[in-house]
């Protein structure tokens, strides 16, 4: 080992990084959409400033949908049972057509891929 460097990766710091609940996917928060837990719903929180623990995700009905059959959201937010998403569905619906321009199920995925 040279100067205390591992396996001669370079490490660059970028900023934060954040995961997507739904594809598990790593990425920057300006990729991802916070989403909050409020009386038993999930709510997108745009302005990333409501109170209480926050999940990430893609604005990818592909994600969300991934995320409710693997429980994450309950998880994320560590409450018992299930919590309402249609909220945040019709968000994800909205914007994920607005910021594509093409009609849902034509989008490009994209998948962060671990440098190291």
């Amino acid at each position: 080992m040279i100067n205390g460097s591992t396996s001669g990766a370079v490490s660059q710091h970028i900023g934060p990084v954040r995961t997507c609940i739904g594809c598990r996917a790593r990425t920057l928060p300006s990729e991802l959409l916070r989403v909050v837990a409020v009386d038993g719903s999930v709510v997108p929180d745009v302005r990333r400033r409501l109170p209480g623990r926050g999940a990430w995700l893609h604005f990818d009905l592909e994600c969300l949908r991934n995320a409710e059959r693997r429980r994450a959201f309950s998880r994320a937010f560590r409450v018992q049972g299930a919590l309402d998403v249609a909220s945040l569905r019709e968000h994800v619906e909205q914007q994920g057509n607005k910021a594509s321009g093409q009609p849902r199920g034509q989008q490009e995925t994209r998948k962060q891929v671990d440098p190291s």
